[in-house]
């Protein structure tokens, strides 16, 4: 039995996460307060209608006398009926001595679950007659004493019925709610509208680049962005750059390959074509000789071409390359083994001279091997047969130098000052095969690895001598290397 694959998750947008923590919080917090708010106005009633209840209290217990040998109470009945009229519910009342053998007015009054405290007045809620009532007891030493109990206190107690009260603040707390939910309505339409207008910019720069043109690499524009999404922005267009700039690369490439190309595949297929009608086998020999010479000049242009791309590709890639110890003497030796069929074909003496000890620079093992090999392919080209070539790997304070010397015809000042410009060939290699690319490649190469390229011509000559130098105890500073790499 087949399952089905689970679908993936959809991802929330930031719009859903903010509203999914700002209003459930938003409405807890104003529960929260809502339901302090009516405990501090329930409190509040409770507070003003016990005013009332200890001012009947105080009132009963001014008319209350022991006088007479009994429990008296001269109370007037005006006064009575106004406390009546201004309670809002039942109103009960019981003056009794402490023991209950004395006892006026409402009998059975419940009393207090706490003990009193003589001449503070106690507030409680109960039920007397089946209906619930607040209550306010007060009880103080009789004064004189009966029975001759000067320990006896009477008790003073008014009772109100809460019917009254409690319609009133309920009412209140209807009134305090319809409020607070109005205030949580109005807050959470509020925060809603906030994060659609905070995200509205988002939404924009969405809109931006959706609109844009495949090849349309310019950079992102950041007017009316918040703060958060600037370094987004900054990283977007530094991402947007290195894209241009390889696309760039990419184009400058096949401008050079389809201009230095055309022309040796034009005048090979000339050959073929002579090669094809030509019935003497000499002829066609030379033809294919003809052919296959300009066809090693074209893999030699192509590989140069993708020599100069691969290392401009180099400084431009995301993170650049990883600085590693490269050891000069071994990359020289290794250089000139690969360039032994061509040494021993135009028979020319070449020397190495390395240090007495390893010279370790900081770089990319294989961007070095191609400058140095296009530093000696150069000088070998240059050399006339029989001429001497020498590779030198020097080392001093701070600093060391891989050096090729030829013995060649050397450049001028304005060859030298334009050597790195691709495709432009000196004097000298007028009337030599090659594209051009050879020192613009160790140009790349150099800025790429912040090495220094010198050119001089040998004293006394003739010859070259061409120097890549480097600064020990320094790596090479990748970001701005990247900068000139796109330039």
């Amino acid at each position: 039995m087949k399952t089905r694959s689970p679908e993936k998750k959809r991802a929330r947008t930031l719009k859903t996460q903010l509203l999914w923590w700002l209003i459930p919080t938003l409405v807890l917090l104003m529960a929260a307060a809502l339901w302090l708010s009516n405990q501090q106005l329930r409190n509040q009633v409770d507070m003003a209608y016990d005013r009332s209840l200890a001012g009947a209290l105080r009132a009963i217990d001014h008319n209350i006398s022991t006088a007479s040998g009994g429990l008296a109470m001269e109370q007037p009945y005006l006064m009575l009926e106004f406390f009546e009229l201004t309670a809002n519910g039942n109103v009960y009342y019981r003056v009794a001595t402490e023991d209950g053998l004395a006892e006026i007015g409402s009998p059975g009054l419940p009393l207090p679950s706490r003990p009193l405290v003589s001449g503070e007045p106690q507030f409680f809620d109960s039920t007397y007659l089946g209906t619930p009532v607040r209550v306010a007891a007060l009880a103080r030493p009789m004064d004189p004493p009966l029975y001759a109990n000067k320990g006896g206190r009477v008790i003073v107690q008014v009772a109100e019925g809460l019917e009254t009260r409690d319609a009133f603040i309920n009412r209140a707390l209807w009134r305090s709610v319809e409020r607070d939910v109005a205030m949580i309505v109005i807050s959470v339409l509020a925060v809603i509208l906030g994060v659609f207008m905070a995200l509205r910019p988002l939404e924009r720069l969405r809109e931006e680049v959706e609109g844009r043109s495949s090849d349309d690499l310019s950079p992102v524009s950041a007017f009316d962005m918040p703060g958060e999404v600037l370094p987004l922005i900054s990283a977007i267009n530094r991402h947007m750059d290195r894209f241009a700039a390889q696309a760039r690369v990419q184009r400058q490439f096949l401008d050079d390959a389809s201009h230095q190309l055309r022309t040796p595949l034009s005048v090979l297929r000339t050959q073929t074509a002579y090669a094809l009608r030509e019935t003497d086998p000499q002829e066609v020999r030379t033809a294919l000789l003809a052919m296959q010479e300009g066809l090693d000049r074209a893999v030699r242009t192509t590989n140069q071409m993708l020599a100069l791309a691969r290392a401009k590709d180099a400084s431009m890639t995301e993170g650049g390359f990883t600085p590693e110890p490269v050891d000069l003497s071994e990359l020289a030796d290794a250089v000139i083994r690969t360039h032994l069929p061509s040494i021993r074909a135009r028979q020319v003496d070449l020397g190495l001279e390395g240090a007495d000890s390893p010279v370790i620079v900081s770089g990319a093992e294989w961007l070095l091997r191609e400058a140095v090999s296009n530093l000696v392919d150069n000088a070998i080209r240059y050399t006339p047969e029989g001429g001497e070539v020498t590779v030198r790997v020097e080392s001093g304070p701070g600093r060391a130098a891989l050096v090729v010397e030829d013995a060649g015809p050397g450049m001028s000042a304005q060859d030298i000052a334009q050597a790195c410009v691709r495709f432009r060939r000196g004097a000298s290699g007028k009337n030599k095969s090659g594209a051009g690319l050879g020192l613009a490649i160790v140009g790349t190469i150099c800025q790429i690895l912040g090495a220094e390229l010198m050119l001089e011509n040998r004293q006394p000559g003739p010859g070259l001598r061409a120097a890549l130098v480097f600064t020990l105890g320094s790596e090479p500073d990748i970001a701005t290397h990247q900068k000139i790499g796109m330039a």
